[in-house]
């Protein structure tokens, strides 16, 4: 189990300024604990609003890059010392047709937004939640995946692989992390009400079958008060269940082997 959003003192949350991203930002501010929340994002009025509902506002754009992700994390450590919790809800969805001609740099800036930058802030966030860790203090990390981490929706391609590395890394950073204060909680959304499919131009077919998203923002918080490892909702739930869920137990033996043994190559049985 994972700490609860319940423990946090200061919450970041990347995406803040719309979709699942914003609302989370909404909901944990208005939690009973009363958390201080820093919601960033890239547009600068949507920042506006979030400040006008008591929310601290920092402009970012996560497809930067190293260096700048790093001044950043800097920046926000020294302006927020008392952070404990990340957010990392920013992710941008395309559709890939390999039929026809594929547009490499989007393709490389879905996968940095959506992978390599979280990868990177929580990197570079690790060494400040340690030094928290080792007082004891319960820190949580919370990236928002996806249902098609688990099965891919062949048209979204790209996006899907992505989720799944997201995913992957999320089971590996828990085991790594499992001796610290710092817990890991995978937010793995099935298909939402979201402005993330207006780039597609798919929004209103897709607004026929998604879960509402005040629906999906309710349950998603109980998870995280739950300290579950994951917080699945409607399909994603149900997909994580019969597929994935299973191979908890088998990463946490294969963390033991590998531990224990001095041949990695025991580690591993196919």
């Amino acid at each position: 189990m994972s700490p609860s959003i319940d423990n946090a003192k200061c919450v970041l949350v990347t995406g803040a300024t719309s979709g699942i991203g914003r609302a989370l930002a909404l909901a944990i501010a208005s939690l009973p604990s009363h958390p201080k929340v820093i919601g960033v994002g890239r547009r600068k009025d949507r920042l506006v609003e979030l400040t006008e509902a008591g929310i601290d506002a920092e402009n970012f754009d996560v497809n930067a890059d190293k260096a700048a992700t790093k001044t950043f994390v800097e920046e926000m450590i020294k302006k927020y010392p008392e952070i404990d919790t990340l957010v990392l809800a920013a992710g941008i969805q395309r559709e890939v047709h390999f039929k026809k001609d594929v547009d490499l740099e989007a393709v490389a800036t879905e996968m940095h937004v959506n992978y390599f930058s979280i990868l990177a802030i929580i990197s570079f966030f690790i060494p400040h939640l340690l030094a928290k860790s080792v007082s004891g203090h319960p820190c949580l990390i919370a990236p928002v995946t996806s249902g098609l981490a688990y099965v891919p929706a062949p048209w979204i391609a790209n996006y899907s692989a992505s989720k799944a590395a997201l995913h992957s890394l999320c089971s590996s950073l828990r085991v790594q992390l499992e001796d610290t204060s710092i817990g890991v909680i995978e937010i793995s959304p099935p298909l939402v009400e979201s402005e993330l499919h207006d780039a597609e131009g798919t929004t209103g077919a897709l607004s026929r079958f998604w879960m509402p998203l005040e629906e999906y923002t309710k349950e998603t918080i109980e998870g995280l008060q739950r300290g579950v490892n994951v917080v699945c909702s409607g399909m994603s739930k149900n997909i994580y269940e019969k597929f994935e869920q299973p191979k908890e137990q088998i990463i946490t033996e294969m963390a033991k082997r590998a531990a224990t043994h001095s041949q990695f190559q025991e580690m591993i049985v196919l």
